[in-house]
């Protein structure tokens, strides 16, 4: 069994093929979509986050308006940059976002990846201390965010307040219980992967990763896991950690299908740099009848070990054929693999 949820990057543009043409079509859609998406029996909706492009951005609105139309679906972000955060006042829209959704929310978090402009984070006021890397800066960042999440006072009270407060030093508020145990780090790295677990967080593991030897992505992907769970473990944490991978998945089915996505199931994983000194690897995407494409997924040792599987969809194809993709996968994919 796993879990399935779906990953929207979010994008709208003018395009006369597009479902999603503007900003209100994005937002208003993902509503529909995880509405849609619970009632079919997925368990998850993840969203990207990305600054300065026509993308979803700040995730925590969309995150309560889902919470409050759905009972069930996890919701969730893949990844929120933190270099871009302000640590505090995300624990506060974190745990509001949360208790509106009756502690559903999943949030993924990382030290982000390549932008739209150049150090983007500048723009938001933040700034490296001296001899500080970008990357350090946005670890350090989730690491306050993760201490305030456990709701332990630490700033001094007024003693002249406009209202009265309670004894000791404050905390933020609304604090959401539980939260900070579905904290998610996502890693690209075997490294990374480690400081996630040593730091308590689970570990999400996209579409690509630093290339480390060379070898196929889903054995690396796979490798990057183990390393991960022997981390946790060695860590001592009292509970169970979860590990999502994402994929690009498309069960053909039918002629719009074949016309989408008729020839994605052809590619292989590909090499590229997403930082000037770092080469990485890029999985390949699935395209396929349902017999081929459950025997192809089935070699997918990432994927294995793996609880939960992000399916990437082409959110500017529009509600309903977005909730095809994911019935198909329901329907033709999940149970022949033993994840339903």
């Amino acid at each position: 069994m796993k879990k399935i949820g779906f990953l929207s990057f979010g994008h709208w543009a003018n395009h006369p093929s597009y479902k999603a043409r503007t900003a209100s079509d994005t937002l208003l859609q993902s509503i529909d979509l995880a509405v849609a998406a619970e009632e079919i029996g997925i368990d998850g909706a993840y969203f990207r986050v990305h600054h300065f492009a026509q993308q979803l951005a700040s995730p925590f609105p969309l995150l309560s308006a889902i919470g409050a139309k759905t009972s069930k679906i996890e919701i969730g972000t893949g990844v929120i940059d933190m270099r871009y955060e302000n640590p505090l006042y995300m624990v506060e829209d974190a745990g509001a976002a949360d208790i509106i959704s009756e502690g559903r929310l999943q949030l993924g978090i990382s030290r982000g990846s390549p932008e739209q402009v150049i150090d983007g984070w500048r723009s938001f006021g933040y700034e490296p201390l001296e001899g500080e890397t970008d990357a350090n800066m946005g670890r350090k960042k989730a690491l306050e965010f993760l201490e305030r999440l456990d709701g332990v006072g630490f700033a001094e009270p007024n003693p002249y307040p406009m209202f009265p407060n309670p004894p000791g030093l404050l905390r933020l508020e609304p604090h959401s219980e539980g939260l900070r145990d579905r904290i998610w780090w996502g890693a690209a790295s075997n490294a990374t992967a480690i400081w996630a677990a040593e730091n308590g967080m689970h570990l999400q593991s996209s579409t690509l990763k630093f290339d480390e030897n060379g070898k196929p992505f889903h054995i690396q992907q796979a490798e990057q896991i183990r390393i991960y769970k022997e981390a946790w473990k060695k860590a001592g944490h009292n509970r169970e950690p979860r590990v999502s991978v994402s994929r690009s998945i498309f069960a053909l089915v039918n002629d719009q299908d074949k016309l989408y996505f008729g020839n994605q199931g052809k590619a292989a994983d590909s090499f590229g740099y997403i930082e000037s000194d770092k080469r990485a690897i890029f999985g390949k995407s699935y395209a396929a009848e349902p017999d081929k494409l459950i025997a192809e997924l089935a070699q997918d040792e990432a994927i294995q070990e793996a609880d939960t599987v992000l399916l990437t969809i082409p959110n500017t194809l529009g509600v309903d054929y977005n909730v095809h993709i994911l019935s198909s996968i329901l329907k033709y994919i999940a149970p022949e693999l033993g994840w339903r």
